[in-house]
């Protein structure tokens, strides 16, 4: 289910459509709430960062603005979850999701992409010590063959 969001991409012809939509509306001097939170559903379901990012600051500014209507606000932070997730900005992504909770501690779909937020931190942390820890073991190699080297230099430079 949120493995499925996390994964979705937007079609090439959707992204089109709602960016030309959406520019009309600013060439024209307002761009709807609506256009602008269905232009930055696309963006965020992008396979581009940059495009995502995009997303993500229209949706922020959705969020900001919005000051009456409850639903929108939660539409806007369980896609800010999304995005963030997207561009692996976990922590941003869990933050939104809690913020969502807080309104509405009950949504499965939101406690669901929690966890899979939570699932790729864990994933991705390991990784990343998997890959400092070989660093460290490669880098300690390479000293001791140093080490190992120069000490070898030493006792036949002394032997002469």
């Amino acid at each position: 289910m949120a493995d499925d969001i996390l994964n979705e991409v937007v079609s090439p012809e959707d992204l089109t459509r709602f960016e030309r939509l959406y520019h009309e509306e600013l060439h024209n001097g307002s761009v709807s709430r609506m256009t602008q939170f269905n232009y930055s559903f696309c963006l965020v379901r992008s396979e581009f960062c940059a495009d995502i990012r995009k997303g993500i600051l229209l949706l922020e500014e959705l969020f900001k603005t919005e000051t009456e209507d409850i639903d929108r606000k939660r539409d806007y932070l369980y896609y800010l979850a999304i995005g963030n997730a997207r561009i692996k900005e976990y922590t941003k992504s869990l933050k939104y999701c809690r913020a969502f909770l807080a309104i509405e501690s009950e949504n499965s779909q939101v406690q669901h992409l929690e966890s899979i937020v939570k699932k790729r931190m864990e994933t991705e942390g390991l990784k990343g010590m998997a890959l400092a820890g070989g660093a460290v073991l490669a880098l300690g190699g390479l000293i001791g063959l140093g080490l190992a080297m120069a000490k070898k230099g030493n006792k036949e430079s002394g032997s002469k």
